[in-house]
């Protein structure tokens, strides 16, 4: 599982807004990483599939790890 604890919850949102085009998804994204809601919770309050969330939530994820990674060592 990727971790983002080097990076401040205020600029891992603004990076979900600022690479993330589908409201659905930034929202999603928001629910897990930074309120660390359940997969199965969040599948309820959006009506998907678990099944759907991990794939939302795994594109994402690995996305924004690489942003971090990156805006890191130019940092």
């Amino acid at each position: 599982m990727y971790r983002f604890n080097t990076i401040s919850n205020t600029d891992l949102s603004n990076l979900i807004d600022e690479w993330i085009k589908s409201e659905r998804d930034r929202k999603i994204m928001k629910r897990r990483l930074l309120d660390g809601i359940t997969h199965e919770r969040i599948a309820e309050e959006f009506e998907l599939s678990v099944k759907q969330i991990y794939r939302i939530t795994n594109k994402y994820t690995a996305m924004l790890y690489q942003l971090c990674s990156e805006w890191q060592a130019i940092g």
